[in-house]
């Protein structure tokens, strides 16, 4: 087997040069307001490490650069689809990217990071992340895609004190389902046998993974932490995450498994008592070595409770979390690796490739409702189809009418004329899957979903098409106002 030095001295070298940054918050530009969440926090002499900023505009990023100025600014990426076998063949992979360097640059991060997951697939688009197949082609595809984007990092950026910034995936969430023929461990490990990335743990989409995959096999939730990051590539993980987990809105009564809720990874909502008790037992493992920060996800969550949980955090976790950080990163445990499990120069034929494609294209019908599960991807969901039914039916028509833009409230005298003609709006779920629909623009779901409807409109009842075109003109002209600028409130001075 060809030896995986040079990997991991890659790792080690990059990692390295990352500095430690302790406990921070990751968050979003717009919500919550974020000098006033910095003012609040500072009043109670509380004062995150850093931020880590989702992905927003270059003036937007920019503003907050220049109010929270000394202040270390990491970066969570969006619209870098690994998960896919056509990720560099999407038109709009060199923009994404490219934007994604100028954000880098802006904040001075030291590191890229990036779900595991995808919003778009196949010519199908989606408001939240979808995993990924996990499958052993497709563990390699991640792999070659992110050394691709590593790559082109390291040409473009250059931050001042530690380099080009290093890509860290992140394990994504959940959502009621899970469909591959390998563990999520064993992806993992196949990812970082053959490209030098950093990785982050969250710890709520551990939890998912555990509710959603793994309840049935009878383990109690410390015994499945516990054998999870025995077997995760740990020694790989710079930055930990824990958020909010709540039921959502469009679950309809009660769940499958009575004494567990059917939490979601959900921002906004409270991070449960569970969570600090898995994270305890993530941060006492001897595998992680390499840890750079934690971040408390808070964004949309109120500021009162954001206030709240981060003294709580601060109190039962900072120490552990410098004292983890503090330790000796080049005694030696870098050396610490499991057994690979490939070759790690083992290349996917251009058949694989083909058929993860096809794979994916399968994906996006069945979680759509287009087609039953099946493939050996399918085969435990197809067993006990209660997580995938739930995603199908409730899940993502709420996504598609509700979620990032509620469309009676959008549309409001479009939607009424429909009623009129007895049009009923369940109609735009099944017509929004209908076909497949070549990327036109750089992904944004609110646009996607202006335009969409739109299109249904125009197509279902060309009588209302007048009315639903000077709504959808309305809507994208405050949408880029909104997006080219700050908020006013957010260019007050910090009071801290």
């Amino acid at each position: 087997m060809a030896s995986l030095a040079p990997v991991t001295e890659d790792f080690d070298r990059r990692s390295y040069e990352i500095p430690k940054l302790g406990l921070g918050l990751s968050v979003d530009v717009y919500s919550p307001d974020l000098i006033d969440l910095m003012n609040e926090l500072a009043l109670r002499d509380l004062r995150p490490a850093y931020l880590e900023l989702f992905k927003a505009t270059g003036k937007a990023l920019e503003s907050v650069r220049r109010q929270l100025y000394g202040l270390p600014l990491t970066y969570h990426g969006e619209g870098l689809w690994v998960t896919q076998p056509d990720c560099s063949a999407d038109p709009f992979f060199k923009n994404n990217l490219g934007e994604a360097i100028q954000h880098l640059e802006i904040l001075q991060s030291p590191w890229l990071n990036h779900e595991c997951a995808t919003k778009q697939m196949a010519g199908y688009s989606f408001g939240t992340y979808l995993p990924p197949l996990y499958t052993r082609t497709s563990a390699y595809m991640v792999a070659d895609n992110i050394e691709l984007i590593q790559q082109t990092l390291d040409l473009a950026t250059r931050v001042a004190s530690h380099g080009s910034p290093l890509f860290l995936l992140e394990m994504p969430p959940l959502t009621y389902f899970s469909a591959g023929t390998i563990d999520v461990p064993e992806f993992f490990r196949l990812v970082t046998d053959r490209v030098s990335c950093g990785l982050v743990l969250d710890v709520g989409h551990l939890w998912t993974l555990y509710r959603y995959a793994a309840l049935g096999r009878g383990q109690s939730l410390e015994r499945f932490v516990g054998q999870f990051l025995d077997e995760f590539p740990l020694n790989r993980v710079v930055e930990i995450h824990v958020a909010g987990l709540a039921e959502h809105e469009s679950v309809q009564g009660g769940c499958d498994h009575e004494a567990i809720p059917a939490w979601i990874d959900a921002h906004a909502a409270p991070i449960p008592s569970v969570l600090f008790s898995m994270l305890e037992q993530v941060l006492a493992h001897p595998s992680l070595i390499n840890l750079r920060a934690v971040a408390l996800e808070v964004d949309t969550k109120p500021i009162a409770l954001i206030v709240k949980e981060f003294h709580e955090v601060t109190r039962r976790f900072d120490r552990t979390i410098r004292g983890k950080m503090a330790a000796d990163v080049l005694s030696g445990q870098h050396n610490l690796q499991l057994p690979h499990l490939e070759p790690a120069g083992t290349v996917p034929s251009e058949s694989d490739r083909r058929q993860l494609s096809d794979d994916y294209a399968r994906y996006a019908k069945i979680v759509s409702g287009q087609m039953q599960p099946t493939g050996p991807e399918w085969q435990f969901i197809a067993e006990s189809g209660i997580g995938l039914n739930r995603y199908t039916k409730e899940y993502l028509p709420n996504e598609i009418l509700h979620w990032g833009g509620d469309l009676p409230e959008m549309f409001s005298e479009t939607c009424r004329a429909l009623a009129e003609q007895n049009i009923a709006l369940g109609e735009f779920v099944a017509w929004w899957f209908q076909r497949v629909r070549p990327a036109e623009q750089p992904y944004d779901f609110f646009l996607l979903k202006i335009r969409h409807f739109a299109e249904f409109v125009c197509e279902r009842a060309s009588t209302i098409g007048p009315i639903v075109k000077k709504e959808a003109s309305i809507l994208r002209r405050a949408y880029a106002e909104t997006n080219d600028v700050l908020r006013p409130s957010s260019e007050r001075e910090l009071t801290g």
